[in-house]
């Protein structure tokens, strides 16, 4: 009697991506870990979702490796916690940079600020200081790991836990997607993750600093970025959303979002009794020197 034919690579990452849709990031995680180990990596923006990641990632994911994009315009609060989290996992962070003599020819032929004429300029100097970095880091690996949530913008309502990025020719897999703003904080919170000081300043979404202002009340989470432009244009390309694009494609349709039009609570503020407990029960700390200090002491100016 002949055996029924295995599952093509193609069939089982459709099936995992069904199976984990609606999955806890532990066990997203975990499937990474599993299947990839240190052919994925994390690409942090050192963000609210990002921390949490990396510390999911730590107790759940530990060979998965992380690097980050250093564009040239990061501000200070942001460099101060990718080293508060180097130092609190003591785990290596690849720091990619845009090709120096690039952005010398644009910044000597556009101007500085270039970006802030039209959409179109903007998009280049995205793809000069993300876009054209984050090939390089992706050059080798089999998947990347993001922090995207679907309520943080119009622009990311469709995202889905497990991803084809066709672009770059590897899986991506968002963990925390169905995840809500509260439940990042509380995560942070309750395992005191260091987190970006301009987070309490308002600003819940953090980019390069002359295109992220504060968010006002009842704007969505992204409405700081790229403020001057209209809401779905506000992409840099690393998560833009196009047919067999770095958006992705999946093998399934994506569930709905659990909620949606709800205003940004300023993560500062101390949760109430009845603030949800993060969907990840496992909510104790990883090793680490519970001495380490925070050096999110101020908001630079």
């Amino acid at each position: 009697m002949s055996s029924l034919p295995s599952q093509s690579p193609a069939d089982q990452l459709a099936s995992d991506a069904l199976r984990l849709g609606s999955a806890p990031a532990s066990e997203i995680l975990a499937w990474v870990e599993r299947r990839f180990g240190r052919d994925a990596a994390i690409a942090s923006s050192f963000g609210a979702e990002d921390v949490v990641l990396i510390d999911l990632a730590r107790r759940h994911a530990p060979s998965v490796r992380v690097f980050t994009l250093d564009t040239g315009w990061l501000p200070t609060e942001t460099h101060d916690v990718i080293e508060a989290i180097r130092r609190r996992y003591d785990i290596e962070i690849e720091v990619v940079r845009p090709d120096a003599a690039t952005v010398e020819r644009l910044e000597a032929s556009r101007g500085l600020y270039s970006f802030r004429r039209s959409v179109e300029e903007r998009k280049e100097c995205c793809g000069i200081r993300k876009l054209e970095p984050l090939r390089r880091a992706l050059s080798g690996r089999a998947a990347w790991v993001t922090g995207l949530r679907r309520e943080q913008s119009i622009t990311r309502t469709g995202v889905q836990a497990i991803e084809i990025d066709r672009d770059n020719g590897l899986v991506k897999v968002n963990p925390l997607v169905a995840w809500s703003r509260e439940e990042v904080w509380t995560w942070i919170r309750r395992n005191d993750v260091p987190y970006n000081a301009l987070h309490d300043a308002g600003y819940p979404s953090i980019g390069c600093a002359p295109c992220t202002r504060p968010v006002q009340p009842g704007e969505d989470e992204r409405a700081g970025r790229w403020w001057w432009e209209s809401p779905e244009k506000r992409e840099c390309g690393l998560h833009e959303r196009r047919e067999g694009g770095a958006g992705g494609d999946s093998p399934q349709a994506a569930p709905q979002s659990r909620r949606s039009g709800d205003s940004p609570r300023p993560p500062h503020e101390s949760s109430s009794g009845d603030s949800p407990r993060p969907r990840d029960e496992d909510s104790s700390r990883p090793g680490g020197d519970e001495d380490e200090p925070r050096p999110w002491h101020g908001v630079g100016a």
